[in-house]
């Protein structure tokens, strides 16, 4: 099991992070693409890695945005996998938009 990273370490995962924040005890970001294939695609093409992982976002798609929030329910909150989770997306994000 992951363990739940102090609030000084999500602050210092979060400046690795551009775009992503802290909200509501979880990491947050929206994602804006071009168009809804395009939002989908990335949903899609990020599942395989996400599934390999096992480890699964909370995430919102309406027209050509993406919202996203990762927290580890297990640990209570932020982990290590959260943080990799975020930079897994962002990766595929940069591909798409």
């Amino acid at each position: 099991m992951a363990t739940r990273l102090s609030d000084a370490e999500v602050r210092a995962a979060l400046e690795g992070l551009p775009g992503w924040s802290l909200l509501n005890g979880k990491l947050h970001r929206e994602y804006q693409f071009p168009d809804f294939v395009h939002a989908f695609g990335f949903m899609a093409a990020s599942a395989v890695a996400i599934e390999a992982m096992g480890h699964h976002p909370e995430w919102f798609n309406v027209y050509n945005r993406v919202v996203v929030d990762l927290t580890t329910h297990d640990a209570g909150g932020v982990t290590s996998r959260d943080v990799e989770l975020a930079r897994l997306l962002d990766r595929f994000a940069g591909k798409l938009q």
